[in-house]
């Protein structure tokens, strides 16, 4: 197990990382938040779904979820139609513009991150990639969930 210290400075580092997020989300398109792209991504990976399934994998409420789904369905990225099991609930699916434009983000990304770690081994790069997997799956589905009537509802700093 690693020293007390070890885990405060990795707590800083990960810290650090949204001065990365930051960098990278300038590479998108300037219509396209990094929410937007996360969703519209989990369309992609997911396929059809109601709105508050994307809401749950989001782990976001209804009404931030209703204007996410409004802003990308108002620029074409998004399709809803009727459920045919239940005619109240819509459909959400990516389009073909959704889809143009998670390939242009991918792009963007991947270029950005050649650009900054271009002084990086190829041997480096998989080892990061491969800690980083391993600390998400350490830390496993991080969603908050709904408070018990006996569980605390306050978060840890």
């Amino acid at each position: 197990m690693a020293a007390q210290e070890q885990y405060e400075e990795l707590a800083r580092q990960l810290s650090a990382i949204g001065a990365v997020k930051r960098g990278l989300s300038r590479a998108l398109p300037q219509d396209c938040s990094p929410a937007t792209a996360i969703m519209l991504n989990l369309l992609r990976q997911h396929g059809e779904m109601r709105m508050s399934r994307l809401g749950e994998l989001l782990a976001i409420d209804a009404s931030v979820t209703s204007r996410h789904v409004a802003y990308a369905t108002e620029r074409g990225w998004i399709d809803r139609q009727p459920d045919p099991l239940d005619k109240r609930s819509r459909l959400l699916s990516l389009t073909p513009s959704g889809s143009k434009l998670l390939d242009e983000v991918s792009e963007r990304y991947t270029d950005a991150l050649a650009s900054c770690l271009r002084d990086w081994s190829d041997d480096d790069v998989g080892h990061l990639i491969g800690l980083m997997r391993r600390l998400r799956e350490s830390f496993g589905d991080c969603r908050p969930r709904t408070p018990s009537p006996t569980t605390s509802t306050r978060t840890p700093v």
